[in-house]
């Protein structure tokens, strides 16, 4: 079934507008507000990086395709702390009840900020199955790109990718599998590859036949050839 959020490949929704090379970081100033505030809330440790975008894809497909960028993430940041029983729909409201939250103390302050984002937060991991694939080796996407283990759940393989050959480029160690991650079904790492597509066997009028497309892709998503 397509996915709202996965446009890529997609036709019919319009050229791709870089922005000026001299554009400012933040087009508005509530955007830098949003991305601190959904940086603060990740801190509270209540869910992962692929829960959170799980969460923008399952914004409706009405909201998705008028919201602006930032916009989705403060409307899935929202339903994330209902759903993960951080705030009631009253507190986002300004009715809650007053006092401390049982979280503050984890509450990420503007003096480690800047420490708490060098830190990051690195998905490569020890362990999980052994790599099946080498470079240069020809695999192919798997098809449905749906998520194997949840119905309608996350996943990072592309719609246009799926069933498409492809080749190995290299294996880039074991990384946090996100369609188990998202889902709180444990990280159950997998070996992660680039794997390169030519454009001509991802669109049947590609603009560039010999281009290439990589992608990053684990292990369960390809299926050898």
């Amino acid at each position: 079934m397509t996915r709202v959020h996965d446009m890529g490949g997609r036709f019919g929704d319009g050229p791709v507008v870089p922005e000026a090379a001299d554009a400012p970081v933040f087009a508005e100033d509530w955007h830098a507000r949003a991305l601190a505030v959904t940086l603060a809330c990740g801190a509270l440790g209540q869910w992962n990086i692929d829960t959170s975008r799980h969460a923008r894809e399952r914004l409706s497909p009405q909201d998705y395709s008028r919201f602006s960028y930032y916009e989705k993430w403060i409307a899935a940041l929202a339903d994330l702390l209902v759903e993960k029983d951080v705030l009631t729909r009253e507190d986002l409201q300004g009715k809650g009840a007053a006092g401390l939250h049982a979280l503050a103390e984890r509450a990420l302050t503007a003096k480690n900020a800047a420490a708490a984002l060098a830190k990051g937060g690195p998905a490569d991991r020890q362990g999980g199955p052994k790599p099946r694939f080498n470079p240069g080796q020809a695999v192919r996407a798997r098809l449905p790109a749906d998520n194997a283990l949840v119905d309608g759940g996350h996943t990072r393989l592309p719609q246009y990718a799926a069933g498409a050959r492809g080749y190995i480029l290299r294996m880039h160690g074991t990384h946090v599998f996100p369609d188990s991650s998202a889902h709180g079904l444990g990280e159950a790492p997998e070996p992660l590859y680039a794997v390169r597509f030519p454009a001509r066997v991802l669109w049947a009028h590609a603009e560039h036949p010999g281009d290439e497309v990589v992608l990053d892709l684990w292990q369960s998503y390809l299926e050898p050839l």
